[in-house]
């Protein structure tokens, strides 16, 4: 899942030591971050590895993950590394090429990334809630989207260790994009007919 603020953020603008700046747009609305043109660069390399729309790989149910190896951890190293150089917040492995059951996340920049194969939603609620969305695999486009407020989500780890997480806000919302991938569906598969 793509951070919508930095899909919004096309052109970058660097401060003096070459990191993120927020810039103040006119009329009192939200700033919105810019990027110096190395991270800029970076995040276009790795778009150029993630699947795009329109590869009949993103439209596919990925099957499950039954090897807990070292190769399963450089997947999730190598997906690790796409998310964060692609300024995404969460990653799915049919977007990196694999069909297999397995995202990662990192919510927010000062949390560890986390990897979870083979989720399964245990639980959503019924109150929901329509927001932004952006995708890695669909750069740029940012669509509204209801989704549950609060999941339950059960996976297990890189060693096969079972994981149980309540999700709430934009933890939930995260999972469930990514855990969507896993079965074929897009961003666009979940939005109104006028916003595609």
């Amino acid at each position: 899942m793509e951070r919508a603020e930095e899909a919004l953020a096309a052109a970058g603008a660097e401060d003096a030591a070459g990191e993120e700046v927020e810039v103040e747009p006119e009329g009192g609305e939200e700033p919105v971050r810019r990027y110096d043109e190395e991270t800029l660069r970076r995040r276009e390399a790795a778009l150029a590895q993630i699947v795009q729309y329109g590869d009949p790989m993103l439209k596919s149910r990925s099957s499950e993950v039954t090897e807990f190896d070292q190769l399963l951890t450089n997947e999730i190293l190598r997906m690790f590394d796409l998310m964060k150089d692609g300024l995404g917040v969460g990653l799915a492995a049919p977007q990196a090429g694999k069909l297999r059951r397995l995202l990662v996340f990192q919510t927010n920049a000062d949390a560890v990334p986390q990897e979870l194969v083979n989720p399964v939603i245990e639980w959503l609620s019924d109150e929901t809630e329509v927001a932004a969305e952006g995708c890695l695999s669909i750069p740029r486009v940012i669509v509204e989207v209801d989704r549950p407020l609060y999941a339950r989500v059960r996976g297990q780890d890189r060693n096969g260790a079972e994981v149980l997480i309540e999700a709430s806000g934009h933890e939930a919302r995260v999972l469930q994009h990514e855990i969507d991938h896993l079965d074929g569906i897009l961003i666009l598969d979940r939005t109104e007919k006028k916003q595609r």
